[in-house]
């Protein structure tokens, strides 16, 4: 029998009137999208990262309009992004003297331009693809890739983090990366729905993704092996200062007499390391306390790294330049220790104000760009030289960013993140960003140190695991050891090219099924 369209459209009138009301499924998809949260840390629920994504996929599922479909992925991405992410609203009050009506009107927007990348993937999924789990999972893929450069990207809530302690699929990290755990998950969720409705066919397919990350698990191939060295002994100072005087003038010299304090008793270690921007000011106007640090450093035989904000005075013009540009950074100085990292990933409105020059029409914001932005480190930057070894860094929240870290791997021995959480004091934004570690760990088969300010102070081993870890809001020193280690996993050397050439095929074979089916229907 031939459909025409007016048929087609009917049939989808009909199915739309005996579906649930718009704003009912829009509840139901927020609720689901809010649920998420859950599934990572600190809670680590992970079963609900399948649950969550089901839920979108069964209010997906039936043929509806366009515009319906949009409306569901936005109410799920709203409800994601709002409770996923509200450890937020901790800066913006309270560090940020934000009015609490106004830093929850500031969330409910953030929520509407994230939801995006879910609305649009309703739309997509209802309207170009075929509505089936390989599609609805390769969609769910590309949303979260795009997160992680569009816009200069806010690459957070990911469903492979959810898995990052669960080996039997987090196995794939290293050969995939985190975007194929995130596509398996979907994957088995969209299937547990067509289960439901009695087609096993996708159920049984998603199985064999979900075997192979088991299988590799129990084969546990060793991507990376340790170098031929011994580990190194390290002290990862937590100095614990409020948010509030971090950056206060008056605050800069005692903030510098805790730290040197705190590593009184660990000279003659490997590595001593002080998380991001320890030192509250350039590193020219604290040239003396320095200078006096790598002394001791020199004697004792340690190698000492710190964050702090560097002005490269090389690269300024009189002639041209308002001011030189200044880098979040990275030094090692000390016993055996060359070299200096300029933070690559910047914060948007934190760091940097996004749109450079578009803002200047506005005049009380002409200008800002100069006085406010750091600038960014290069892409190619060389890794820290360290007791023999090649280090790799990354500043706080680049560390969310899997290629970027990738890339800052090829060629070390081991890893390092320096981080200031206190921004988001006891929420769980400072626990999502340590998973987020443990899986950069695990994609690039590295040690990692961690140092924060407040925490979470950690060692990381690379399978993942916390090898140690220092109490949140206390002052205090972490001491362990770590290993260097040599080779390449998968990950690190093709990326993320192998999952997004997958899914972009899925895509296109799915487009063209899609047009095949509705070209049989209507003749």
């Amino acid at each position: 029998m031939r459909l025409t369209t007016a048929d087609l459209q009917k049939r989808l009138k009909a199915n739309q009137a005996q579906s649930l009301p718009l704003l009912g499924a829009m509840l139901i998809a927020w609720v689901a999208g809010a649920m998420f949260l859950l599934a990572l840390a600190p809670y680590k629920i992970w079963p609900l990262a399948i649950v969550s994504p089901a839920i979108l996929y069964a209010l997906l599922k039936p043929a509806m309009s366009g515009k319906r479909a949009f409306f569901i992925g936005e109410a799920y991405g709203m409800g994601l992004w709002c409770v996923g992410a509200f450890w937020l609203y901790t800066s913006i009050h309270d560090y940020g003297d934000t009015p609490a009506w106004l830093a929850l009107i500031m969330i409910a927007l953030m929520g509407i331009i994230m939801g995006l990348f879910h609305g649009v993937l309703a739309l997509i999924f209802n309207n170009v693809v075929g509505r089936q789990p390989l599609s609805f999972a390769a969609l769910w893929v590309a949303q979260e890739w795009l997160k992680t450069w569009l816009f200069t990207g806010f690459p957070w809530l990911f469903v492979g983090y959810a898995f990052t302690e669960q080996y039997w699929l987090s196995s794939l990290a290293p050969v995939f990366g985190v975007f194929a755990i995130s596509f398996i998950a979907v994957l088995f969720a969209a299937s547990l729905v067509e289960a439901a409705r009695r087609r096993l066919g996708f159920l049984l397919a998603s199985m064999v993704f979900v075997g192979a990350g088991v299988v590799i698990w129990l084969v546990n191939p060793q991507w990376t092996k340790p170098k031929n060295t011994p580990n190194l002994t390290v002290s990862l100072i937590q100095g614990n200062i409020p948010q509030d005087l971090k950056w206060l003038t008056e605050y800069q010299i005692e903030t510098l007499k805790i730290y040197a304090t705190l590593t009184r008793t660990e000279w003659g270690r490997d590595i001593i390391l002080w998380p991001e921007s320890s030192i509250p000011m350039f590193q020219d106007e604290a040239i003396g306390f320095i200078n006096e640090v790598v002394k001791v450093a020199k004697e004792t035989g340690t190698t000492w790294i710190t964050g702090i904000p560097y002005k490269d005075t090389a690269a300024f013009d009189p002639k041209t330049d308002k001011y030189p540009p200044f880098y979040n950074s990275v030094i090692a100085l000390g016993a055996d220790a060359e070299g200096l990292y300029k933070k690559q990933r910047l914060v948007p409105f934190g760091e940097y104000i996004p749109f450079e020059g578009a803002l200047d029409i506005l005049p009380d914001l002409a200008g800002s760009q100069d006085i406010m932005s750091y600038s960014r480190g290069a892409d190619n930057q060389n890794p820290l030289h360290v007791r023999g070894h090649n280090l790799g860094a990354a500043v706080c929240y680049e560390v969310a960013y899997p290629d970027t870290t990738r890339k800052n791997a090829i060629g070390t021995d081991f890893l390092l993140t320096i981080s200031n959480d206190a921004w988001f004091g006891t929420s769980a934004g400072p626990l999502q960003h340590l998973q987020m570690v443990q899986m950069r760990a695990l994609e690039n088969g590295r040690w990692f140190m961690r140092a924060t300010n407040t925490g979470v102070t950690a060692i990381i081993d690379d399978k993942g695991r916390i090898v140690k870890r220092a109490p949140q809001f206390e002052r205090t020193v972490l001491r362990g050891e770590i290993e260097a280690r040599t080779g390449q996993t998968p990950f690190t050397r093709f990326g993320n090219y192998p999952i997004l050439g997958f899914i972009a095929l899925l895509l296109v074979l799915s487009y063209l099924g899609r047009r095949v089916s509705q070209a049989s229907q209507e003749y």
